[in-house]
């Protein structure tokens, strides 16, 4: 295959730190390269590059046998290089249409000629083969069909090189097959992919080479077929991965009570939902997104109102209790959402650490939080979890840190909480290998010390890997449980769907 693009010895710095050491990264027209990497190893400092988002250092970028210098991401566009990111940038009250043309729309004397822009539109998605409905709101679409409509966007902008950063971070286990045949038959017809992740298993599904960063220097660039994700992680975090620890057999009482939870708005949302979190033993709750999850662990830790039902954590009716209420009677959360329940963006890494822990007998005094006894803490766990916080350290802004680094505060943060309930919600969600083995270590000694956790997570392989019980959600209800040894991908993914699974001991509710 034919060199597309190369990247030469791309160095960055910001002052005495170096992001990107020398870096040097080819691709070939109609490959799949994937860029693996920690939390903080440099790949989107050298993406931002490449779109001209950050000037390099040293090096340079060959695009097609020639030397080029990109000024901005107009630059990069011109140039055939489109990129998808983390977090769309769409507008929800447009059409899919007017989201994929927009700035290059069909006009004649001025005007928009929606129809010639929805025929191209639709012409391009039957080419690569991205099913969309061209005169949909953006807003009514699911989050699978956005990202479809970012990538035709960039196709309609004539991208023959598609970065992809993170992009199956927030999608269902459906939508991540359908994401991964969409790269698939992207390759298949001569566009080239840039495939930035933390998810090996995807990256040995559909890459066709992988490089590995490290502390901003490339560890090795391999060809799926010569390694397998085991090799994938060493050269990631420079180490042996651990296997999880043991769990520790536990016969304990009921901590978390849930009995015939219902909460409606315009319609039934949650739908008479009763089940038990015992002491020692962490539930895993599975399901598409959309089927209740959320309004679940909302009315749980006193964020949504339940119309019926009651929770009881500990013995304590704490049903419709304030937050606060709640987890002085025993919880803690880690959201599924970091930045809209678990940070304030524009407040400091240390005041965001401190949030929950401002009125402990600890670290106030008559009113007065002792700060640097809990600055001491705080260091604490950015050790323990490598949180890279930047050049202001703790001062540091939490909304400038990475998702996975924000991501990782808030684990340390609740689960120094020391509580005997966790809810976990997508506690691993953008973290990289190595923090994600920490803190499903973290989850199974709590577990073994006799406290209880409810974790939701869209990723199936860590619902299977931490889970004692597995419940399954389905339109508000819970459509089955499986116990941990009965439990597999494909019985949760059917039961998920709205199937039944025979002859297993699954548990209709």
């Amino acid at each position: 295959m034919t060199d597309r693009l190369e990247m030469r010895g791309m160095t960055k710095k910001y002052g005495d730190f170096t992001a990107n050491d020398k870096v040097s990264f080819s691709l070939a027209a109609g490959e799949v390269h994937a860029i693996v990497g920690e939390n903080g190893a440099g790949k989107t400092t050298l993406m931002r590059m490449l779109y001209g988002m950050e000037q390099p250092t040293s090096g340079e970028i060959v695009l097609n046998g020639k030397p080029v210098v990109f000024r901005g991401p107009e630059d990069a566009i011109r140039n055939g290089i489109g990129m998808v990111h983390q977090h769309f940038m769409l507008f929800g009250e447009f059409s899919v249409t007017e989201n994929i043309v927009i700035g290059y729309e069909p006009k004649q004397a001025g005007f928009f000629k929606r129809k010639d822009a929805e025929d191209k539109v639709r012409a391009l998605s039957e080419q690569y083969r991205i099913p969309i409905h061209p005169q949909a709101k953006v807003a009514n679409c699911s989050i699978g069909e956005q990202q479809r409509v970012e990538i035709l966007k960039v196709l309609y902008q004539g991208a023959d090189i598609i970065v992809l950063d993170e992009p199956t971070a927030v999608l269902t286990p459906l939508e991540v097959r359908d994401l991964l045949q969409t790269i698939r038959n992207l390759a298949e017809s001569g566009k080239s992919v840039i495939l930035i992740t933390h998810k090996l298993q995807e990256v040995m599904e559909v890459a066709d080479r992988i490089t590995v960063l490290r502390g901003g220097k490339v560890t090795g660039t391999v060809s799926r077929t010569e390694t397998n994700t085991d090799d994938l992680a060493r050269l990631m975090v420079g180490r042996e991965l651990q296997e999880l620890a043991e769990r520790v057999p536990l016969d304990k009482g009921p901590l978390l009570q849930v009995e015939n939870l219902t909460v409606r708005e315009k319609q039934t949302l949650l739908d008479q939902v009763s089940f038990t979190v015992h002491h020692g033993e962490i539930v895993g709750i599975a399901g598409v997104s959309g089927n209740g999850q959320s309004e679940l662990l909302q009315a749980i830790s006193g964020l949504r109102t339940a119309q019926e039902g009651t929770v009881r954590l500990g013995g304590n009716d704490v049903t419709n209790k304030s937050v606060a209420t709640i987890r002085d009677a025993g919880l803690a959360h880690i959201p599924e959402d970091r930045y809209l329940w678990g940070a304030a963006k524009l407040s400091s890494v240390e005041e965001n650490a401190l949030m929950g822990y401002q009125r402990k007998p600890a670290y106030n005094r008559r009113g007065v939080v002792l700060r640097e006894k809990f600055r001491q803490v705080v260091k604490g766990w950015v050790e323990q979890f490598a949180i890279k916080t930047g050049s202001r350290q703790l001062q540091e802004l939490a909304g400038n840190l990475s998702g996975g680094n924000l991501q990782k505060l808030i684990v340390a943060r609740e689960l120094g909480q020391e509580t005997p309930f966790l809810i976990a919600a997508e506690p691993t969600r953008g973290v990289d290998i190595g923090a994600m083995e920490y803190i499903h270590q973290a989850l199974i000694e709590k577990r073994n010390q006799g406290d209880g956790i409810l974790l939701v997570s869209s990723e199936l392989s860590e619902i299977l890997a931490l889970s004692d019980r597995i419940l399954v959600m389905y339109k508000g209800r819970i459509a089955g449980e499986l116990s941990r040894l009965e439990a597999t991908e494909e019985k949760i993914s059917v039961i998920m769907a709205g199937g039944s699974i025979h002859g297993s001991n699954q548990r209709a509710i």
